[in-house]
């Protein structure tokens, strides 16, 4: 008999099944970590870089949808061209994407 199958066998209030209710619980949470938490805070990390390096130029979406360019970055706030001569100012953080990448499907 392997290890594998007595652990499968044990009885319910035996050392044995208790330490492979925690192998599995271990193993749910890294499941979720590398599924779920990961990769959220990579897309956290990657557009507070994005939102630091705007510069003058950059074609914008804001998280209202609305698309401009860049006109100019002042400490906390970001002034977009969105027609010839229409400049609004935003908060950096309402700042989205970019215009030209590509959105996922």
């Amino acid at each position: 008999m392997t290890f594998l199958s007595v652990l499968l066998q044990a009885p319910a209030g035996s050392p044995n099944s208790m330490v492979w209710n925690i192998v599995l619980w271990v193993g749910i949470f890294v499941v979720f970590y590398f599924f779920m938490i990961r990769p959220q805070q990579k897309k956290q990390k990657d557009q507070k870089g994005f939102i630091e390096n705007l510069k003058k130029g950059d074609d914008v979406v804001t998280i209202g949808g609305l698309h401009g360019k860049v006109y100019s970055v002042e400490g906390t706030t970001v002034t977009l061209e969105v027609d010839r001569g229409l400049k609004l100012t935003f908060e950096k953080t309402a700042i989205s994407r970019e215009a030209s990448a590509k959105t996922a499907s």
